[in-house]
């Protein structure tokens, strides 16, 4: 090949494209701004001397007639880390490419500036310049929107993108090379894209087209999480709006409904996603609910239970009165609202009303639920009464005890609370402490149960309105001040939550959250910026155990199955119906014994938790064809 060689070459556009052996005359036309070269299999590029196209790339001139498709992974970079104040090229091997955020941008700017060096070497402008952009439809300023959707496809479909580890690792083994493996934080199904989702692509684009490279086998690997309640929330909305309910559908239906909408309103944000030029294997696209996924999740349960790390009790939940089911702290948010604090007689038994303790609440409705009225210890005002009884207003003469306890604030308010363990996380330790009762007043809707007496059926707040005009009527009113108060609410469904004491499924978490912060402290784990140390152990210092059952339909059904046509005191924790069965009959019930599963879903972050791992094939071993991780 002649040392001094220059070529001219056509795209499909009908653009020029120039190069010559001294690299000091290389003209790229508009026209292959954003060419994309998204693997070693397409990869059309320039030797020292002259411009050589590939297959893959007469190819893409074919696909995509407004792109070029040679240009030069090397020369390419080399031209615009020349003009890196104007562009920035970030690529896997051998990528060259235009994207708006998190990809590659081989810049409009640094194109003109190279092209323009290379015609003014050659002593003029080149006159068909405009006129070939022009008849290609490319005019003014580049518009990402008419190249990106086709570039990004083509990427796509060549497979610019799949790591293709298990042949590779030999090399890259050999090489020191080893795969490199990202799992894409799985945005909610049915979700639409924000800024938290364009940061994290942006991150993990940048890492996996970095570390391609480098000649790793990356894997970038996408998925969805289902989503449990927003997902429910959404169809159970359809559903009121057609004037019925998931009771009233039964489960099948229901379940066959999400499915149906899940399929109608998913993909919106992984076409996002790609819109975004996210380099990730599509390919190997997951869904918490996959098959796959299902598999694992029951595994996880299973051998947790195994270990005594899984337990069924009950505790206090923050309970959803609209969604019916029991919601994480974290998906309670709170809001700074105007309301009322109401100060009432807690009249001492025994007295006819000529004594009392002056009490105050925000919540009166919850008073049918008390079973104490507890002072500070110290407290000169109410001494005398502690070990007495308190009767409990509208409740028919029901009385309570008088306790003392350190908790109390006697500078607080009036300096006596009244204890309600049942609907109350703080009197919930306390009445733990005083081994208290524990009333329920409420329905799993909100609505008053039988333990509120002639408040039964009442809506909460409802309630709140009726006793108070009663406890008014009967003398028992002080008084009601305006009172700004932190408001729990239900982050997705927004509606007031309840503290309510339930049986749930909880996992311990003490143990597991030791093992995290001794990872950090010796070492294994580096947390960056290190001052987020701080955070993660605040977060893994003061920890309760984790509920994990959710009264949804929608989700991980919990693997475990009741003996007998009733009752819950029972159980058997499987893999599967025959698996549970099987059990049974080792327990000496008969092989026709009635088993029934649980009707609760896993909350949707024990699935999301094991994302990591069950999407590379956990709990298959490297020996399992079915496994990723061989």
């Amino acid at each position: 090949m002649p040392s001094q060689l220059t070529k001219t070459t056509k795209n499909g556009a009908g653009s020029t494209i120039s190069s010559s052996s001294s690299g000091k005359r290389l003209t790229t036309k508009m026209a292959s701004i954003g060419v994309v070269l998204g693997c070693a299999r397409s990869v059309a590029a320039f030797s020292g001397a002259a411009v050589r196209s590939s297959s893959s790339s007469a190819a893409a001139s074919a696909r995509f007639p407004r792109t070029s498709a040679a240009a030069a992974a090397s020369s390419a970079f080399g031209a615009t880390n020349r003009h890196s104040h104007k562009s920035l090229a970030l690529g896997g091997v051998g990528n060259v490419g235009t994207n708006r955020i998190g990809s590659i941008l081989f810049s409009t700017a640094a194109a003109e500036d190279t092209a323009a060096a290379a015609a003014g070497a050659a002593g003029g402008h080149d006159a068909n310049y405009d006129q070939t952009n022009k008849a290609a439809g490319i005019i003014g300023k580049y518009d990402p929107e008419a190249f990106e959707s086709s570039i990004y496809k083509w990427w796509e479909n060549e497979g610019c993108f799949q790591p293709d580890a298990k042949r590779s690792r030999v090399k890259a083994e050999a090489e020191d090379k080893k795969p490199y493996v990202l799992p894409m934080p799985p945005p909610n199904v049915t979700g639409r894209l924000h800024m938290g989702h364009a940061i994290f692509v942006a991150l993990q684009d940048v890492l996996a087209r970095f570390h391609r490279m480098r000649g790793r086998p990356v894997l970038w690997l996408p998925g969805t999480d289902h989503a449990g309640i927003a997902t429910q929330l959404q169809v159970e909305k359809a559903l009121t709006a057609e004037g019925t309910s998931r009771e009233e559908v039964g489960r099948e239906e229901f379940l066959r409904r999400t499915w149906e909408y899940k399929a109608e309103q998913g993909g919106h944000i992984t076409r996002q996603l790609r819109s975004l030029g996210a380099s990730a294997d599509w390919s190997r696209e997951r869904f918490t609910m996959d098959p796959e996924n299902g598999e694992a999740v029951v595994e996880a349960f299973v051998r947790l239970h195994e270990k005594g790390l899984v337990y069924r009790g009950e505790y206090m939940v923050n309970w959803a009165p609209m969604l019916k089911t029991a919601v994480s702290d974290l998906e309670v948010e709170y809001s700074e609202e105007e309301g009322k604090l109401y100060f009432f007689k807690y009249v001492v038994d025994g007295t006819d009303g000529e004594e009392f303790l002056p009490v105050a609440t925000t919540r009166p409705e919850t008073i049918m639920g008390d079973t104490a009225v507890c002072v500070h210890p110290e407290d000169e005002r109410y001494k005398h009464l502690v070990g007495k009884e308190a009767v409990v207003p509208m409740s028919g003469g029901r009385t309570i005890p008088i306790i003392a306890d350190e908790y109390v604030d006697m500078e607080f308010g009036t300096g006596a609370l009244k204890i309600t363990p049942g609907h109350d996380p703080n009197d919930y330790a306390i009445g733990k402490k005083f081994d208290l009762p524990i009333i329920n007043i409420m329905n799993k809707d909100g609505s008053m149960n039988g333990n509120a007496g002639a408040y039964d059926g009442l809506d909460r707040f409802d309630c709140r309105k009726k006793l108070w005009s009663d406890m008014e009527a009967d003398g028992l009113v002080i008084k009601v001040d305006p009172h700004t108060q932190r408001v729990p609410r239900s982050q997705r469904g927004g509606e007031v939550i309840e503290p309510l004491v339930s049986s749930q499924w909880f996992v311990k978490t003490e143990g597991m959250g030791a093992k995290a912060l001794k990872a950090v402290e010796d070492g294994d784990i580096k947390i960056v910026p290190e001052r987020f140390t701080k955070t993660w152990n605040n977060w893994l210092t003061d920890i309760h155990d984790w509920c994990v059952s959710r009264q949804l339909w929608w989700g991980h059904r919990i693997p475990v199955w009741y003996v007998g046509e009733s009752g819950e005191s029972e159980y058997i924790v499987a893999r599967n119906d025959k698996d549970a069965r099987a059990k049974a009959v080792e327990m000496g019930h008969p092989e026709d014994v009635v088993l029934r599963q649980e009707e609760d879903v896993l909350d949707t972050w024990f699935s999301s938790g094991l994302w990591p791992f069950a999407t590379v094939g956990w709990p298959h071993g490297e020996d399992d064809p079915n496994s990723d991780l061989n």
